[in-house]
């Protein structure tokens, strides 16, 4: 799919990979661009900067994420372009508090089904519609350090998958962004160059925006900015148990560290 003249939401788009796409699909020629995070200033700030229209949004809240595709459609007719990108990270294991996992549930997890309820139906309608959902390198392989971020990524992908399989006969386009680390607010919770996030290197966040157009323009449903995740797919499903022992060195190596991000 083209980005030039198509409509397009951006989640989590005060900062990071969202701010990124959000420019990246504006300097393409997009014909509009929806900016929406929960942080109204900032985002009134970066949608100042673009030309773009920000809406307030807490993808947490269904009514909040429904009201953002009802105000796109409202206004511009359709939506070309969904980028789910939010996303929050929560460190720890089975010990994580509840509440915790209720609110990276629903960030990582449910944001993405909210949306896709929201703005399926003028897709399917319309026979065409794309829509990217911002996972991790997590969600094909593990977090160390995080069991919450590691479960609520691989469900996150699984999501993603089912659209892909369910609706990519009738018209709709799926993709899902599995970075490594990027270097973002959320990396910046971690301990940095220093921990195992370094050992592919931090990507800016304006890199990986190159290959999301790539994939967008390809129609791609896996979008891997760190290539080396490919090879260590193939590792993980040719040997599970190698893979196992490889993860606990890691693990043992460096601990709670934030790693893929």
């Amino acid at each position: 799919m083209e980005i030039e003249g198509k409509v397009a939401i951006v989640t989590g788009a005060a900062s990071g990979i969202g701010r990124a796409m959000a420019e990246r699909f504006t300097a393409l020629g997009a014909e509009q661009v929806v900016v929406a995070d929960v942080t109204e200033d900032v985002l009134q700030e970066v949608a100042d900067v673009i030309g773009a229209d920000a809406v307030v949004t807490d993808v947490s809240d269904e009514n909040a994420v429904k009201t953002l595709v009802d105000v796109t459609e409202d206004r511009y007719g359709q939506i070309d372009i969904l980028c789910s990108n939010a996303g929050i990270m929560v460190k720890g294991g089975p010990e994580v508090a509840n509440e915790d996992w209720d609110r990276i549930w629903q960030i990582n997890v449910m944001a993405h089904v909210y949306a896709a309820r929201a703005a399926l139906p003028g897709m399917i309608q319309r026979g065409e519609g794309y829509i990217l959902n911002t996972a991790s390198a997590a969600g094909l392989l593990t977090q160390v350090g995080s069991a919450p971020y590691a479960v609520t990524k691989h469900a996150a992908v699984g999501f993603a998958e089912w659209l892909a399989v369910t609706y990519g006969d009738r018209g709709l386009k799926v993709s899902v962004l599995c970075p490594q680390a990027v270097r973002t607010g959320m990396s910046a919770q971690g301990s940095g160059a220093e921990g195992v996030a370094s050992l592919d290197g931090q990507m800016e966040p304006e890199e990986l925006c190159d290959y999301v157009v790539e994939a967008i323009y390809n129609e791609n449903f896996l979008v891997l900015p760190h290539p080396e995740v490919l090879t260590y797919i193939q590792r993980k499903t040719s040997d599970y148990d190698r893979w196992l022992r490889g993860m606990r060195r890691l693990q043992a190596q460096f601990g709670d560290s934030d790693w893929p991000a």
